[in-house]
């Protein structure tokens, strides 16, 4: 019976010996949210005041000059112009990383729900490579997401979204043959989603994921030309609501 005893300690002891010495030399996993908080609190938050209300949203802050680059006419169309060279894209790589594209952005409650929809029509050319009319969540410089009409490398028009947590990433979507798209992008403070429509009566979803920014965040608009000598987007029926959709899969 001594014995026995004996042998069950000395097991125990061991066991608890090498769990020690592993528990030593392992740091403890990080937590989910840890890459977005620690980008929220130390990310630099880029542009100035402004005072711009179109439609219903009230833009307060300009980026790279956005306020200077927005006139709107008598029938509510927004035309929003970009220089040569215009982008916002942190490249994995570092070879074609660019903060120059300008941004108008509205500040939005994250912790309630919002929807924010445009009809968008860009200038695309033949020498315009990643020509885009384009929405954005903007939390800082590293922690944001656009939804673009861009045109492609074989001169197609295609939805595409870019998410960047640190650095970008970027993902073709669906090519579109009409010379606007509906474009929305909707969060109910847990979920963002981001869809186009030609209608504005049949969604289709594009792109889904957690929202994991901060309670402080933006929303807004913005023209790119990151290769040509410059472009122009239109931007009509804008409207930002304190609500989403109902079905994140149809985008209703």
């Amino acid at each position: 019976m001594k014995k026995t005893f004996l042998s069950v300690c000395a097991v125990s002891f061991l066991a608890a010996l090498y769990s020690c010495a592993d528990n030593a030399g392992t740091k403890p996993p990080p937590a989910n949210d840890s890459l977005q908080t620690s980008t929220a609190d130390t990310g630099k938050i880029s542009g100035i005041p402004c005072d711009i209300t179109i439609a219903n949203i009230h833009f307060t802050k300009s980026i790279n000059g956005a306020d200077t680059l927005v006139t709107t006419d008598k029938n509510g169309k927004t035309t929003f112009t970009a220089g040569a060279k215009k982008d916002f894209f942190i490249d994995p790589n570092n070879q074609l990383s660019n903060n120059t594209a300008p941004l108008l952005l509205a500040a939005v409650d994250n912790t309630k729900p919002f929807t924010l929809v445009a009809k968008v029509t860009p200038q695309f050319t033949t020498k315009g490579l990643y020509n885009a009319g384009v929405l954005y969540l903007y939390s800082d410089d590293a922690l944001w997401q656009k939804h673009c009409f861009e045109q492609d490398e074989r001169g197609k028009h295609r939805i595409v979204t870019v998410r960047t947590m640190g650095t970008s990433d970027d993902n073709n979507h669906d090519i579109v043959e009409s010379p606007f798209v509906y474009m929305k992008i909707s969060s109910d403070a847990k979920t963002v989603a981001n869809y186009y429509s030609l209608d504005k009566k049949e969604w289709h979803m594009v792109r889904l994921y957690k929202n994991n920014y901060p309670a402080k965040l933006w929303v807004g608009i913005s023209t790119q030309c990151p290769v040509d000598t410059g472009t122009l987007s239109h931007f009509e029926d804008l409207s930002l609501d304190q609500n989403s959709v109902s079905d994140f899969r149809m985008g209703d």
